[in-house]
């Protein structure tokens, strides 16, 4: 990985952990998410105005349909799940185990459906990322303890779909060259779309997300595409399995900032245990 791979990578974990910091505080649902891709599309529509006129790779092809429908379907699914496991759960809790369980999920699938090895290191990765999600519980699964299974069910959930669309989105990058800033751009507006059935009759819900969360919905409308721009563009320039282990640095930025900006409880245990399962995914990405 070069200098520059590790800059672009590194400062999406950093947005990453910061926008979801936000997500976590305001405890949004389907219009907090609407208001979020509205206005991203209307922060990045400049870029993509000066990324067509700069004579850069610019074609809305079949592929880029299908790759950006599929993919605002699947990060739809993903924002909405997320957020639920805000409001069910801490940030300490949920954020390392949906990043953990992700690459987990993909292994499994490389190995099950398309007959990949069972090598040492997914068996290594397995165990440590088990071992972080034992120390997150406390080694307790306790009817007292539902916080906690709310965070590991949400948390997993959402790791299930950040593998999907971690997947649908290096297929469309490296397979079909396709632009990261159009595909997540034309993710956005279909999502925009998408999103419009589940807002009927919520006219009042989104004008008040809008009154209450106006600055934290712009926030995230401009780190969170800003944060996977920058992965794209470093899958355009070194593999994924280099790529996704090395973005989930963000688990330990993530886990430290609801111990200390949210007051979580038990922020040390939550720490050593995303450690564990950022040390889980490193094995994984062997090879």
């Amino acid at each position: 990985m070069t200098p520059y791979v590790l800059f672009l990578v590194l400062s999406a974990a950093v947005l990453h952990a910061i926008w979801n910091l936000i997500s976590k505080k305001a405890n949004g649902k389907a219009p907090f998410v609407w208001l979020m891709y509205i206005g991203s599309a209307v922060v990045y529509l400049p870029l993509l105005v000066y990324h067509i006129a700069s004579n850069e790779q610019f074609e809305f092809s079949k592929p880029m349909l299908w790759f950006s429908l599929s993919s605002a379907i699947l990060h739809i699914a993903y924002f909405l799940i997320l957020l639920k496991g805000y409001r069910k759960a801490d940030l300490s809790v949920v954020y390392p185990l949906a990043r953990g369980s992700g690459p987990l999920l993909s292994s499994m699938a490389a190995i099950v459906v398309l007959r990949e090895t069972f090598g040492y290191h997914i068996a290594l990765g397995l165990a440590l990322i088990l071992a972080g999600v034992l120390v997150i519980t406390g080694l307790s699964f306790k009817k007292g303890d539902k916080k906690i299974q709310a965070g590991i069910f949400w948390g997993s959930l959402t790791g299930l779909f950040i593998a999907l669309y971690t997947l649908n989105d290096a297929i469309a990058i490296k397979n079909y060259q396709l632009s990261p800033l159009q595909l997540t751009f034309s993710s956005n507006a279909f999502s925009i779309v998408l999103l419009i059935p589940l807002l009927i009759g919520k006219t009042e819900e989104i004008k008040n997300d809008w009154i209450e969360h106006k600055w934290s919905i712009l926030a995230i409308a401009i780190l969170s595409p800003a944060a996977y721009i920058l992965v794209l563009e470093a899958l355009k320039l070194a593999p994924l399995a280099i790529i996704a282990p090395a973005r989930e640095t963000s688990i330990l930025i993530g886990v430290f900032m609801g111990s200390k900006a949210l007051n979580e409880t038990d922020g040390k245990r939550r720490i050593i245990a995303s450690a564990l399962i950022l040390c889980g995914i490193v094995a994984l990405s062997l090879t």
